[in-house]
């Protein structure tokens, strides 16, 4: 063997010796961080399972550090874009006043089953928030939950806290949606404005209008690239944590499931089309609906346009509810939570402690 080939085949052998030691460092440092966030608070809770919910398994993860706090109940957003990933990131800060559930609702996220896709409607997603709330109300041995939605979950909150006024103590919700047309006409409005003295964002307005109450993905993409463009994306801050480390530290995903997770998303919003059109949520809308059993509270942005801070506000203003109060985060836009995740936190302890 030359005297290049030996040293050829030496640096070979050291590439490889430092691949392996990242390979084991990357495996290690996920185990402990996988092992820190297993650790069940003492007094407290931490397990993660599957509950049957009207035929269909889906996923719940529920955590607190006193098993005496109040439950509540976290409702994603979407319709259909579970965040069990990386939610516990921002879920576990109201652990201490709380103890939080958070669900992957039917068809997405862990609730995701490949073998078995579904149709998705108002109704079914109605029965199964029903059949949860029972279920938690038993498993957890309490009379009443607290329940918490962002964007469509705020929406499906609403109605479950309305059509059964006995099982909720308290509604919050963030990024309320209130009524899809309204929304997305009140989008427009904005969007006519932002792209006044703008040819090429004016095109995107213009291509996007007729098509604005279509459930179509190019659609929804089309709405999403307009309000970015002019600085009211939903992650326009981006997110006070790490998301790779949080997702890499979940301890309730293997590297297979955070793959499955990240490829079933097509699947996932086929499913929800017949929901996420304008007629399947129309029937959920909450203009005119005003009369809560409950305390209601809204935590939203100022620039939220995703889910109108405006007409959040206007329908705040006729809520008749035993109390209620509005909690404005400024300069924030949808992804409050998850771009401010501590000053959201505070509020939420704020409401807990009334």
């Amino acid at each position: 063997m030359n005297r290049i080939a030996k040293v050829s085949l030496k640096i070979l052998k050291w590439v490889g010796i430092v691949l392996l030691s990242l390979v084991v460092l990357f495996f290690a440092t996920r185990w402990i961080g996988q092992g820190v966030n297993k650790i069940t608070p003492k007094g407290g809770i931490n397990k993660s399972m599957y509950v049957d919910i009207n035929g269909s398994k889906q996923w719940i993860s529920i955590y607190g550090k006193d098993m005496d706090n109040p439950v509540l109940l976290y409702l994603h957003g979407g319709p259909g874009s579970a965040s069990s990933l990386y939610d516990y990131a921002f879920t576990r800060k109201w652990a201490d006043v709380y103890t939080v559930v958070t669900w992957d609702q039917r068809g997405c996220g862990k609730s995701y089953d490949k073998e078995h896709p579904q149709t998705i409607t108002a109704g079914i997603l109605m029965q199964d928030g029903k059949a949860m709330t029972e279920f938690l109300r038993d498993y957890l041995q309490v009379e009443k939950i607290t329940l918490l939605g962002h964007s469509w979950g705020s929406y499906f909150g609403a109605n479950l806290a309305l059509a059964h006024p006995d099982y909720y103590d308290a509604f919050i919700g963030t990024g309320q949606f209130i009524d899809w047309e309204e929304n997305e006409n009140r989008l427009y409005e904005a969007a006519l404005t932002w792209s006044e003295n703008d040819p090429e964002g004016r095109e995107m307005v213009e291509k996007w209008a007729p098509n604005r109450n279509a459930g179509d993905s190019e659609v929804f993409d089309l709405r999403n690239a307009i309000m970015k463009r002019y600085g009211y994306g939903m992650m326009k801050d981006g997110t006070d944590y790490n998301l790779l480390t949080t997702v890499l530290f979940n301890s309730c995903y293997s590297l297979g499931g955070i793959r499955t997770f990240l490829n079933s998303q097509e699947d996932v919003f086929e499913q929800y089309m017949p929901l996420a059109a304008a007629k399947g949520l129309k029937e959920m809308s909450l203009l005119g609906r005003y009369d809560y059993a409950m305390p209601y509270y809204n935590i939203n942005g100022d620039m939220d346009y995703q889910t109108n801070f405006e007409i959040a506000c206007e329908y705040f203003k006729q809520v008749n509810a035993p109390k209620k109060q509005l909690f404005v985060m400024k300069n924030a836009t949808h992804g409050l939570l998850e771009s401010r995740s501590e000053e959201f936190s505070g509020y939420l302890h704020q409401i807990a402690a009334h």
